[in-house]
């Protein structure tokens, strides 16, 4: 058996692990779009043939870990997909909301690209292979063991970091030996404010494991609402300023609502309007309510106290794009939640770029952001960003609040990792992460006693 790392190796985006068995079945972990600046070229091409792959396996909806599977299955996959069904319900709307992206931003890229004298690139994919890719989604409940093929079995586990988020288990018979290969997926944290802790999973002998936060400890936030309250005065009411918000269009933004909306409750909320700009936000915000059995005790409390979770006076929910233009062109304050999460793409550029030269304005960012995007500029302290190609001067203030990241911290990490004895494990291989990160996060994982930690570079296959 061998497995070869084509994204996520190195880098955080771009997530593709292909598992080839001896009798040569192929199977796809995840197929994640590369996000972030100079990623085109990368994902025009897979680094292996997407008509050969028997079968895939997806971990969530996340882009950089779903996006490209329209593109798999335009080039000619067409084995089933597994899942869990809220990712299914996740993927009608985020990879439709992807396709539309796509074909808008391209035009850019390609104006760009002719002015350069390179040749145009093609789109990755379009609606109806996004209509052909959901087709061939299969739902799997969490914990209950699945049939891939007489030898391959898979198994998913909770791994709250998303609606309908996995981490997935395969045992593989080869030659009378059974070999048990787990993938961690994007481990979430214990007390995510809305879906429930993590999963345990069955005993490994490989594992593939995320490392976005192994060189740190998340900070302390023992009163994130009032956190969030302060920032929203300080901008809001002292400054008379727009706060405007990168979040993911699924459960950050639902997140950021559900407080929002308990600080409302309380009495506590300015009355501002708030602005949910994005169709697909909308459309998540509903699949979330359609899959509260994926929900934490204490906001199903709160949800059978309050009613509904992501409603409140002065919500304003915004699909139109007409709507959307005319938030910038509103003066006076107000609370802006757009994605996506990075500040890659969607409406939020466009907030961003017309409010990042003004000082009353205060971009929030509560989530991960790769280093080579706008969301990651912003995080780092860049006093000159670029936006739609064009340079501007940071004048807006950045805050940050990483209590509402997805991701576990090593600690958390670890503890994720606490139902394996190490000993057992043959062999880990780190992906998800920068490699000065992973590097920390190795030297943990041999701390805790995993003896043989490896750090797959792009394309590297190994023999297991």
């Amino acid at each position: 058996m061998t497995i070869q790392f084509f994204g996520a190796a190195r880098t955080v985006t771009g997530s593709k692990h292909l598992v080839t068995t001896d009798s040569g079945t192929q199977i796809l972990l995840d197929c994640g779009l590369f996000q972030g600046i100079n990623t085109d070229e990368l994902n025009q091409t897979f680094g292996f043939n997407p008509a050969r792959v028997d079968y895939m396996v997806l971990s969530h909806a996340h882009i950089d870990h779903a996006g490209l599977i329209p593109r798999l299955v335009k080039q000619g996959f067409r084995g089933p997909i597994y899942t869990t069904l809220a990712t299914i319900d996740l993927c009608d709307v985020m990879l439709r909301d992807s396709a539309r992206i796509q074909e808008r931003d391209l035009e850019r890229v390609n104006e760009r690209r002719t002015r350069r004298g390179q040749p145009e690139l093609e789109a990755l994919y379009d609606e109806q292979d996004v209509e052909q890719a959901l087709s061939q989604m299969r739902p799997v409940n969490y914990n209950q063991p699945f049939v891939i093929t007489e030898d391959v079995t898979g198994l998913l586990t909770d791994a709250a970091h998303l609606l309908g988020s996995a981490s997935i288990s395969l045992t593989i018979r080869e030659n009378g030996a059974e070999k048990r290969l787990f993938f961690s997926g994007d481990i979430g944290r214990p007390d995510d404010k809305i879906l429930r802790r993590p999963d345990s999973f069955p005993q490994a002998d490989y594992i593939i494991c995320e490392s976005t936060y192994g060189d740190r400890l998340h900070e302390p936030e023992p009163d994130m609402k009032s956190h969030l309250l302060r920032i929203v005065h300080k901008t809001c009411i002292e400054n008379r300023g727009k706060l405007i918000i990168p979040a993911f269009a699924v459960d950050r933004t639902q997140e950021l609502i559900y407080a929002l909306d308990q600080l409302s409750s309380e009495g506590r909320l300015p009355k501002l309007p708030v602005y949910i700009d994005s169709p697909m936000a909308v459309k998540a915000t509903q699949v979330m309510h359609m899959h509260q059995d994926n929900f934490n005790p204490d906001i199903l409390v709160y949800i059978n106290k309050d009613g509904d979770a992501f409603s409140f006076p002065n919500l304003h929910y915004v699909s139109d794009v007409n709507e959307s233009k005319a938030i910038n062109n509103r003066q006076g304050p107000c609370i802006i939640i757009a994605p996506s999460g990075m500040a890659e793409a969607g409406r939020i550029k466009h907030h961003i770029k017309n409010n990042i030269d003004d000082p009353q304005t205060t971009i929030l960012l509560v989530g991960y952001a790769s280093p080579n995007s706008l969301g990651g500029a912003l995080k780092r302290g860049d006093k000159e960003v670029t936006i739609f190609g064009d340079r501007y001067e940071v004048k807006a203030r950045v805050e940050i609040m990483d209590s509402f990241s997805a991701h576990g911290d090593y600690r958390e990490m670890l503890d994720f990792l606490s139902c394996q004895n190490p000993v057992l494990v043959k062999r880990v291989f780190l992906v998800h992460g920068e490699y000065e990160k992973q590097l920390v996060w190795k030297d943990k994982l041999e701390t805790a006693g995993f003896q043989h930690v490896a750090i797959p570079e792009m394309g590297e296959k190994v023999v297991l």
